[in-house]
């Protein structure tokens, strides 16, 4: 999943990524409220995690505006603020969790895993079509009874796609998705990376379709029909 950690203090901003990183997750940060404003009217992220006291901008009032935006986008704040009705604030605001400062890092995981969970599955922890089931959160997947070995790539793919189950993600979407702002990856990368995956997916009962000229999506179905 794609993550944006809203954070002016470098130390905390740096560990928490670090941490979300060895989680699987790909992470921007920004250090202040205009930039992580712009950041999220300007890429799509499946979860963000906010500190109140940004510069430029306070963090509830890009909450605010996120909210404004119709945006469901999983928020998990984070502040050195523990006034009781300044929590009830940002709740009422659209947070989905509130950690106060200091917090040990092994509480945050679990926070984070948490939100990913309800965001994704309403409270399941695992996905399925046909015979594949992923579990998001752990990034662990099977088909059948028997663990399917996926690079983070090919996870970061399926993961993007079991999200919009039998919708259309685009390439650029896809793309996006896949990668944070100090990465690259090329239309022929992605396609190595669709091919690759497919090709572990024989025999799973789901497929990733190509609709020419929009996209792709994930759906039960025969995937040797696609070409793969």
């Amino acid at each position: 999943m794609r993550v944006l950690v809203a954070e002016d203090d470098a130390a905390i901003a740096a560990g928490l990524s670090a941490g979300l990183r060895e989680s699987g997750h790909h992470v921007d940060h920004v250090d202040s409220g205009r930039q992580a404003d712009s950041a999220l009217h300007d890429h799509a992220y499946d979860f963000l995690v906010l500190d109140l006291g940004l510069p430029g901008m306070d963090g509830a009032e890009v909450l605010r505006r996120l909210r404004l935006r119709g945006s469901e986008l999983s928020v998990l704040v984070v502040t050195a603020r523990d006034d009781v009705d300044e929590r009830v604030r940002v709740l009422d605001l659209g947070a989905d969790d509130y950690l106060v400062k200091p917090f040990a890092l092994n509480e945050f995981a679990a926070r984070t895993r948490a939100l990913l969970r309800r965001r994704t599955h309403h409270g399941t922890p695992e996905f399925s079509v046909g015979q594949l089931r992923l579990d998001l959160p752990g990034r662990r997947a099977w088909v059948g009874a028997e663990p399917l070995e996926l690079t983070a790539r090919e996870f970061g793919l399926i993961e993007a796609l079991a999200l919009r189950q039998d919708r259309l993600i685009s390439r650029a979407q896809l793309i996006e998705s896949l990668c944070s702002w100090d990465q690259d990856l090329t239309d022929n990368g992605l396609d190595i990376a669709v091919h690759r995956l497919r090709r572990k997916l024989r025999g799973s009962g789901a497929r990733v379709r190509t609709v020419r000229g929009l996209g792709y999506l994930l759906e039960e179905g025969d995937d040797a029909k696609d070409g793969a």
